[in-house]
């Protein structure tokens, strides 16, 4: 039964109604992290694409499995553990455990599997040697490659002619390939890389098979959904359609293909020599979470976004706006409900998240002129689960107004309640300069006040 689910597959360059390979149930895997280093908000974007995704498919289905890889061998790895001078082991440990903490932070789920590449190596080679053969791939100076020519319609997703593929793949034109944009499916290791025993010697995997090798192994030969940043479209997923569909020749591999768009940060390219290179891990010290995860999802995935700080401070202060309703209805308890269809309406369009948002702010309009109860009950009810889905407004709204920028002279909450309630006295013994020097001391801290008809509220400035 349809949904009415439609999603833009850049496979056919166009939108198609979106229908599970199995009625019920969905496979999805996504491109995870290679663990080196801190993600960026370029790596983040996709986590948080996905993560708007899995949601929905949660809501209009009954089982989604999603997949998400850790890439856990890999050349910058063994670069960045001979640099810091450790184990291989101890520095994919501790950034994907850093990675884990910042995408929490950023309100996104934990996909259903999270297979490391390491776990899947014997799958590696039982694919690679199903490759060679069918001869689609060969051995050659102890490595074995992936022969394009041998594959009709190679370039499909992509669309880049023979020129573009081997610019586009920055592929090595060596005297050990049959054709210059064969590419490898296995290396050998010197003796300080990871290494595996293989039919070609000691060695590992190239990059693109080891995604072919877990997505199937986990998912099968043919899934639903296979998604990833727009920069991974050639060469890693055209590689992984040629092998997998070579090696799997009764299988149809990933059915629908979804790429989220580039990323700019302030104007220009992400670089650390313009000082614009931000991670998670940094900007999490200076912005919640959720102003981050809200500021990826007001431009729809498939356009580039411009990423800023001031823009994550103008999603600082929409967020306030929100919290701030909440907070004044917090006496108005409901119970989790299903989004509406109007809340639905503009993610069935393609994940249209702008959308969304523009709904979300018709909810809170709705709250703030909820003049009754029953009507307070409804509006903050549409209110929730419409930013459930969009996986927003997570978090207890006097929590929310309670977070500081790390580093910030935080003042103690007791002390604030403290020097509220001298001043709720000051007032009421109509000390009305006792009260504003009360009132501008904890501004001079970083705490606003906030009068209402229920007393005084407050919240942390920025």
């Amino acid at each position: 039964m349809s949904t009415g689910l439609v999603l833009h597959n850049t496979l056919s360059r166009s939108k198609e109604p979106f229908e599970p390979l199995h009625e019920g149930r969905v496979g999805m895997y996504v491109c995870g992290p290679t663990v080196y280093d801190f993600a960026h908000i370029g790596n983040a974007r996709p986590v948080v694409v996905f993560d708007v995704l899995y949601r929905l498919l949660k809501t209009l289905y009954g089982e989604v499995t999603y997949v998400r890889n850790i890439t856990d061998v890999d050349d910058k790895i063994i670069k960045g553990a001979a640099e810091n001078n450790e184990p291989i082991e101890a520095l994919t440990e501790r950034t994907t455990k850093a990675f884990h903490e910042d995408v929490a932070a950023l309100g996104a789920l934990a996909p259903d599997r999270e297979p490391r590449a390491t776990e899947y190596i014997d799958d590696m080679i039982a694919l690679i040697e199903k490759l060679v053969e069918g001869g689609h791939a060969y051995e050659s100076e102890g490595q074995v490659l992936f022969h394009v020519p041998s594959m009709a319609d190679y370039g499909k997703l992509s669309r880049c002619n023979r020129e573009e593929m081997i610019a586009g793949a920055r592929v090595e034109v060596a005297a050990y390939k049959k054709d210059p944009a064969d590419f490898l499916l296995w290396k050998p290791s010197d003796d300080d890389q990871p290494s595996w025993d293989s039919p070609w010697g000691q060695g590992r995997p190239g990059w693109h098979i080891e995604c072919s090798a877990m997505s199937t192994k986990i998912l099968g030969e043919t899934f639903d959904i296979h998604g990833g940043g727009l920069d991974l479209v050639f060469p890693h997923h055209e590689n992984e359609i040629a092998q997998s569909q070579c090696a799997q020749p009764n299988g149809g591999f990933a059915r629908v293909w979804l790429h989220n768009g580039y990323l700019m940060v302030e104007g220009e390219k992400m670089s650390k020599s313009l000082g614009n290179f931000y991670t998670v891990h940094d900007l999490l010290d200076e912005f919640p979470g959720e102003a981050i995860r809200l500021l990826l999802l007001k431009t729809h995935y498939r356009q580039p976004l411009d990423f800023t700080k001031d823009g994550l401070r103008e999603t600082k202060r929409e967020l306030d706006g929100f919290y701030s309703a909440l907070r004044n209805a917090a006496d108005v308890q409901v119970l989790p409900a299903e989004p509406s269809s109007a809340s639905l309406a503009g993610l069935l369009d393609d994940l249209n998240t702008p959308l969304a948002i523009t709904h979300l702010h018709r909810c809170l309009g709705s709250l703030n002129e909820a003049d009754d109860h029953g009507s307070k009950v409804a509006a903050k009810t549409n209110l929730l689960s419409s930013a459930h889905v969009l996986g927003l407004l997570q978090h207890d709204s006097e929590d929310w107004f309670r977070w500081a920028p790390a580093g910030a002279a935080e003042i103690d909450e007791a002390e604030i309640e403290a020097m509220i309630e001298k001043r709720t006295q000051a007032r009421t013994d109509k000390n009305f300069a006792e009260s504003d020097r009360i009132r501008d001391e904890l501004a001079e801290a970083g705490v606003v006040l906030e009068d209402g008809p229920g007393g005084t509220t407050w919240r942390r400035a920025g």
